[in-house]
């Protein structure tokens, strides 16, 4: 297992994490398997998604801005609802497959790590499992 630090710099952004998972699971010597990906916050997660042009991650960012904005009719004390709720709607883990020691994605696909309550210093954890 490796734990990653994510630092991030402003309160919303997605920040491409796929070299360091990368590097994670070739450390792991895992040549065929699995490769989870886990985000342990409640206002931060993960995803995988287009990696060549980054308007698609302003584009999610805004996307979910506009329908789950900061301040609404929340009852959460803390303020941060809008970021419980994105980081759920995008999930706290991912899966990609290892292949001759390298991650399997998709030509365009990158693995993000996406704040929602930051900035912050975050875990990004990885675990490499053998498969076969």
């Amino acid at each position: 297992m490796t734990e990653l630090t994510v630092t991030t710099d402003r309160r919303e952004q997605m920040i491409d994490v796929t070299s360091q998972v990368r590097q994670a699971v070739v450390e792991s010597g895992v040549g065929s398997g699995l490769a989870f990906c886990y985000v342990p916050h409640t206002t931060a997660g993960i995803t995988i998604n287009e990696n060549a042009d980054p308007d698609v991650q302003r584009d999610i960012l805004y996307k979910l801005n506009k329908d789950i904005p900061q301040r609404d009719d929340y009852h959460h004390a803390e303020g941060n609802s809008d970021a419980h709720i994105k980081a759920s709607l995008m999930g706290s883990s991912v899966q990609v497959l290892i292949e001759n020691s390298g991650l399997v994605l998709g030509r365009w696909q990158g693995i993000y790590f996406c704040e929602f309550d930051g900035p912050r210093r975050r875990r990004l954890i990885v675990k490499a499992f053998p498969l076969g």
